[in-house]
């Protein structure tokens, strides 16, 4: 979807402060956010791609002046209420006010942790034959699609060349919806940076994405 979170090659947002020794969370919360994702996550209630969705269809102001993983947390809140497993009253008071609805892969346990915690493969069986070659010039599609995906807008229109195939793997733009894996070829493709930029672009600069084959069309 296009959205406030697609920010690569935007101006205005200032210099990137990398933080010295940045700690993995800076309060405690946010470990107990992340817990909360990847555990409701392992047991069914939503896969990586819907969650994603929902992070990025926050409001812009929201997602502008929300740290990382407040990120997260509206966005869990809002996927769950959204799929019914807890109601909007329940996360304004905090606690359950009713039988919750049940999971697919049941109650989460200490020893599912291990696990979870081991991110799972995306890889699938191929369906047909690649559509392109490395070597091969493409054009990403001028597509604006309401959902989920990982087509960076400032690569939409332009051309490059495919540097490698990755084989298939689940495709997100349907797995965010519900609409099953969809296993779809991916590539990395090169942009020249003054393909995606124009003339006044330092030149030796190239930008790599990888970009699944419904994104891309002959050049």
């Amino acid at each position: 979807m296009n959205g406030v979170h697609d920010m690569g090659g935007m101006d205005g947002f200032g210099k990137v402060e990398a933080e010295p020794n940045e700690p993995m969370f800076h309060t405690e919360w946010e470990s107990r956010v992340l817990a909360m994702v990847r555990a409701m996550g392992a047991a069914g209630a939503f896969n990586i791609d819907a969650s994603r969705f929902y992070r990025e269809a926050l409001p812009p102001e929201v997602y502008l002046a929300s740290s990382y993983y407040k990120k997260w947390l509206l966005g869990l809140e809002d996927l769950l209420i959204e799929k019914g497993f807890v109601g909007a009253d329940e996360v304004a008071q905090a606690h359950a006010l009713k039988t919750a609805k049940p999971l697919e892969h049941g109650k989460f346990t200490v020893d599912d942790v291990e696990r979870v915690m081991t991110r799972g493969g995306f890889g699938r069986d191929a369906q047909g034959p690649a559509k392109f070659k490395v070597g091969a010039r493409v054009r990403a599609r001028n597509m604006h699609p309401v959902t989920h995906t990982r087509l960076p807008r400032y690569t939409r229109g332009h051309v490059g060349v495919i540097e490698r195939i990755h084989g298939c793997h689940v495709f997100p733009d349907s797995a965010a919806t519900g609409a099953g894996e969809n296993p779809q070829w991916l590539y990395t493709v090169v942009f020249d940076g003054r393909e995606l930029w124009g003339p006044d672009t330092d030149p030796t600069i190239k930008v790599s994405i990888d970009a699944f084959e419904p994104y891309l069309e002959p050049a």
